[in-house]
């Protein structure tokens, strides 16, 4: 097995160690990061009901580099959060170590308004 797929299927097993603790309900759903090498993406996601609240993408910000990105897409998610009248959530880091820019995601969301 190469050292990219060994890699990838470490951070799958990391995430589904993570959902088994993580769930999201339509009042504190679950926002959800992957992140690629070129760009970053989060979602709020009911659980209950198996739908996607909101979604924001890396390709649909304006930055230089990719945490600067990050930042801006925490911001997105958490304005478009705010119009669903949400305001608490569930992180989930999706595998990913929480540094860089799974971090600076976070904290953008933060300082949109979200709670966790």
């Amino acid at each position: 097995m190469t050292k990219i797929l060994q890699n990838k299927e470490q951070r799958i097993r990391r995430h589904a160690r993570i959902r088994t603790r993580v769930f999201g309900t339509a009042l504190k759903p679950r926002l959800s990061v992957f992140k690629s090498n070129k760009h970053i993406s989060a979602q709020l996601i009911d659980d209950e009901k198996a739908i996607t609240l909101a979604s924001a993408h890396s390709k649909n910000v304006s930055g230089k580099s990719l945490l600067e990105k990050s930042v801006l897409v925490g911001k997105a998610i958490a304005t478009s959060a705010k119009a669903k009248k949400v305001e608490r959530i569930v992180f989930d880091r999706g595998g990913f170590a929480y540094t860089g820019c799974v971090k600076a995601l976070a904290e953008g969301a933060r300082e949109g308004g979200l709670l966790f």
